[in-house]
């Protein structure tokens, strides 16, 4: 699906902190091949340069519109428009990266340990992703979606939360590992503007329940989620919003 960078970027500190959390814990000193998976504007993938700026960086994303805004400006990094389920890279990684991109891809019992496997001896697998599907966030996207004229086109696309329990990928992962670290982090986000949980919302995951309609019911469908969600994290009187917002991390180091 088109991705729109720049509601995206709306909350673009916010969206960064995570990642800045998982690089923080990978404990390399000179990776040669550094793959930023689902590297969507780039942010990132510029951080991983700097870091480490001998190494050769690769930010993959299967969407033009944010490899475009991505390649603004001059970079030593390479950008690949290419599916991350078709994924392979062209030299053993050093570092496999991805952040808020493998909730995307379905059969992570599959996915995980064949990611691993691509990597160099003692390279490092470093992910997070969102598992906050059982917020309001994103339970309200489904309330919705089952709750108005739109109802036959979106409800075959509601589904079971994308991304396990920690436990899960422990026991997928633990056998190829030299080390595995798991965790969880609920941040507390402060978002500012009107209606900011639906417009965080808006640039992921509620995305493609908008996609899915014409007009006039895509409006009629996000302003009925507006309302329920605005109640859900109502404003506060200073302005601000407060969104709490659960990620799961990953990084193991191959065997």
């Amino acid at each position: 699906m088109p991705w729109n960078p720049d509601q995206y970027l709306k909350f673009a500190q916010p969206r960064l902190r995570p990642a800045l959390d998982l690089i923080a814990r990978i404990e390399l000193d000179q990776p040669r091949h550094i793959y930023d998976l689902g590297c969507g504007t780039g942010n990132v993938t510029r951080l991983l340069a700097e870091r480490w700026p001998d190494a050769e960086v690769t930010g993959v994303d299967d969407s033009a519109e944010m490899l475009a805004k991505a390649a603004e400006g001059s970079s030593r990094i390479r950008w690949v428009q290419q599916s991350l389920a078709t994924w392979q890279p062209d030299a053993p990684p050093d570092v496999i990266f991805s952040n808020a991109a493998l909730h995307w891809l379905p059969n992570h019992a599959q996915l995980f340990p064949a990611l691993v496997d691509t990597l160099a001896p003692a390279g490092v697998l470093a992910v997070q992703m969102p598992r906050n599907f059982l917020a309001p966030s994103h339970t309200l996207v489904y309330e919705t979606a089952r709750a108005g004229s739109w109802r036959a086109t979106l409800e075959p696309m509601i589904a079971p939360p994308p991304v396990a329990e920690p436990q899960v990928y422990y026991s997928i992962l633990e056998s190829r590992a030299d080390s595995l670290d798991i965790w969880e982090t609920e941040y507390l986000h402060v978002l500012e503007g009107k209606d900011a949980v639906k417009e965080w919302t808006k640039g992921t995951w509620l995305k493609r329940f908008l996609d899915a309609l014409e007009e006039p019911e895509r409006s009629e469908f996000e302003a009925d989620y507006a309302r329920r969600v605005g109640a859900a994290y109502p404003m506060l009187a200073n302005g601000k919003t407060l969104l709490p917002f659960r990620r799961l991390f990953i990084v193991l180091k191959r065997k």
